[in-house]
């Protein structure tokens, strides 16, 4: 069993398998832990399966977050408590604890990336960037939103441009601990949370029009951003940690298969959810799971073949997220539109029960 990509999908994948004893090699190019472009907020859906796992997230002292706010981009606001509520935690540190929880259950790490992956009759050749070559009854696909990878696969997806663009960074500065804030601006949307240790997580998506006519990202947040009042007040009054932003380019919202040439794709891989969801880091999770459960049942022969793993994996992939990704894309067609955002916020203000029914519309229930 192979997993390519050891991000939050990958990791949480090979902890289950190996819990189930199954060995596991995970093929992940970069080191850890490193800060990743992110919203960096967790629906409580994934906390019962992580218990479940020995995965104790309380112990990395996460922000618990129960309130939700979303502004227009001339500062009018309307805030709820989130259904299921959540928990901020950066990726640098969640990570990096997924990670040696999976080295400390006998995970077997290649830290390379991987050049391409070949499907042959009953196996798989993996390629990776050493010059070593490894064969797999099974892989799967967690690395992430774009890669070269996906060419080398031919996914459809590769070669269609997206104008997203996303930015992000940790701030000290004044925020209510249990909320997550949306702030849409011309062009974008930003969301603003804590995560551990009081820092705030900053990250934005944008278009690209809208952004390439300013020098920098500096430039930008004042001109475009801060013409939201609410941002200006949170900008001009925080500090910036990092030394410079992340930012991560051509983030493709549109449909993805989640199996590609017998790869069973998790996470970004499979599918993205707009970051406006706040799902995103949830399904990841949750897609993991359920690829975990199929595979576990394949390797105890409980599915017989290949071709029925990937009929239960597809079927069950569809049924879990594709409403909510096709009720994210539409939310993100409207937020881009100021008339019919405006209008759905007035509508919202006469029926506020309206807007966590919105939000359950992109979340799911509790996983265990």
């Amino acid at each position: 069993m192979v997993i390519v990509g050891g991000g939050l999908a990958g990791l949480t994948c090979a902890i289950h398998l190996l819990r189930c004893g199954h060995p596991v090699t995970l093929i992940e190019k970069n080191k850890y832990p490193q800060h990743k472009v992110c919203g960096e907020f967790i629906s409580n859906e994934v906390r019962s399966y992580w218990a479940s796992m020995d995965i104790n997230i309380e112990a990395l002292n996460p922000t618990e977050i129960s309130k939700f706010s979303i502004s227009s981009p001339k500062g009018r606001s309307l805030s709820c408590k989130l259904p299921l509520g959540g928990f901020g935690i950066s990726r640098y540190t969640l990570d990096h604890f997924l990670f040696e929880k999976a080295i400390e259950l006998g995970c077997e790490v290649i830290q390379e990336g991987v050049e391409n992956i070949e499907a042959q009759t009953e196996k798989f050749c993996i390629s990776t960037s050493g010059n070593n070559t490894i064969v797999a009854d099974l892989v799967i696909g967690a690395y992430g939103k774009r890669s070269a990878l996906d060419l080398k696969l031919k996914r459809f997806f590769f070669k269609s441009k997206s104008p997203w663009l996303a930015v992000k960074a940790h701030y000290r500065g004044t925020l209510e601990n249990d909320k997550v804030a949306l702030h849409n601006f011309n062009g974008g949307y930003c969301g603003i949370s804590k995560v551990e240790n009081d820092l705030i997580n900053v990250c934005y998506l944008t278009d690209y029009k809208h952004f390439k006519a300013y020098k920098n990202i500096e430039d930008f947040q004042q001109q475009v951003l801060e013409s939201n009042p609410l941002l200006k007040d949170f900008f001009q009054s925080a500090e910036m940690v990092f030394d410079a932003p992340l930012t991560i380019s051509q983030i493709f919202f549109g449909k993805k298969k989640a199996i590609e040439d017998g790869i069973l794709m998790i996470g970004d891989t499979a599918g993205l959810i707009h970051p406006l969801c706040g799902n995103g880091m949830a399904m990841a999770v949750h897609s993991a799971k359920l690829c975990a459960e199929l595979c576990d049942k394949y390797l105890r022969g409980e599915i017989k073949n290949r071709v029925d793993l990937e009929k239960a994996y597809l079927a069950v992939w569809k049924y879990t997220f594709q409403k909510r990704l096709v009720f994210g894309r539409i939310l993100s067609v409207v937020l881009r539109k100021k008339k019919v955002f405006n209008l759905m916020l007035g509508l919202l203000s006469t029926f506020p029960a309206l807007l966590p029914q919105i939000i359950k519309n992109t979340h799911g229930k509790s996983i265990i």
